[in-house]
This record gives structure tokens, sequence and C-alpha cells, in this order.
């Protein structure tokens, strides 16, 4: 097979799509086992949106589809993931808002990146949007563990306060996607590939 889909980078990439329906089925092993099966799993998931843009780089196999599938597989994984603790009631009460703020700021940060590609603008991925990033993957683990964890941490707990502190760098971050694209919001649109301000378009890897 040839084309973008069969370069390394990409492969690990649509792993991260392909372990979601991985993770519902094993989401309905209601046991001790499955939910650490469940956190092996998404572990690896998360693991890839590392590799795949270091394979990309050292590599040199960045493309225009992985740019186009990286964030979405990103967001695909956590959104479900999201849906799914709610939906087992892993995640209950007022924790329900800053799952609902990232789910939200998910959605918000797609659209604003599809309203900058009219201008030929990318928006880098900041050292705080990293950190959120860590900080939301490290508590959804958590929050997947749950009662499966060892009894002397408080597991639970150390989730839902690691998933309120992504929600609030999560509103930090989206305010700065916002903010680049309130200065374009009266302008027409330019044809992708582009250069804007004599500078060329920016391509992600991965």
């Amino acid at each position: 097979m040839d084309g973008p889909m069969a370069n390394l980078p990409n492969i690990l990439t649509l792993s991260r799509i392909g372990a979601i329906p991985v993770l519902v089925a094993l989401f309905y092993v209601e046991s001790e086992t499955g939910r650490i099966l469940t956190l092996a799993v998404f572990v690896l998931a998360a693991a890839t949106d590392f590799f795949d843009g270091y394979v990309a780089r050292a590599r040199k196999q960045q493309s225009q589809f992985g740019r186009f599938l990286d964030p979405v597989a990103d967001k695909l994984l956590v959104g479900s993931v999201i849906f799914l603790l709610v939906a087992f009631d892993r995640v209950t009460g007022l924790v329900i808002v800053p799952a609902l703020i990232i789910l939200c700021r998910e959605i918000l940060v797609s659209g604003l990146r599809e309203f900058l590609a009219g201008f030929s603008i990318s928006v880098p991925v900041s050292r705080l949007a990293k950190w959120k990033t860590t900080v939301q993957m490290v508590a959804i683990g958590f929050l997947i563990l749950g009662d499966g964890g060892p009894e002397a941490l408080p597991v639970t707990l150390i989730g839902e306060a690691g998933l309120t502190i992504a929600a609030l760098l999560t509103i930090v971050t989206g305010y700065g996607y916002f903010r680049s694209a309130l200065g374009r919001m009266g302008e027409p649109a330019r044809p992708k590939g582009e250069a804007v301000d004599g500078a060329p378009p920016v391509t992600r890897t991965g």
C-alpha cells in the first residue's frame, strides 16, 4: 500500500482512533482487571501522540494528511473517553463541568483552526497547551483506574483534581486560540497555501 496512510507516523496516528472501540468494549468489563486493561490501552494510545510526530520528523515523513489527522485523532480519543467516564459514572457531580469545558474547548479550537486555515495561518501548540494535554491525560488515566487503583491512594480524587486543573488550563489556552483568530474575523479568507504577511504557511508534523 502506497500513499500517506502507509507511512509509519500516520499508522501510529490511526492506531489512536482504532483504540477507541477497544476502550469502549473494555469499559463494559466491570472488574479490576478490566480497568487495568482499559488504562493500558489508553496509555498506549496516548503515547502515540508523541511518537507519531517524533517519527515523522526523524524519517522526514511529514504530510498534509498527518497534519489533518493528528488533532482529529487526539480529539476523538479524549472526547470518547470523557464521554465513557461520564456514562459509566466515573465522573459525577460537579466534576462533569470541567469535563464539559474540555469537550467544548476541543470543538472551539477545531473551528478556530479551520477558520485560520482560510488565511493559511497555522497556530503552533504553546508550552502551556502541552502541559494542559499532559495533565489532562494523566487525570483521565486516574479516572479510568478509579476504584481499581491502589487503596493507599485517593485515585479518583487525584483524577478529579487533575481534570479540574486541565479545564482551567483549557480556558487559558482556548482564549489564546480565540485571540489569534479575533484579528482576522473581518478579513476575507485567502486561498489555502497563500502566504500571509510574507510568511509561508506552517505545516504540522505527524
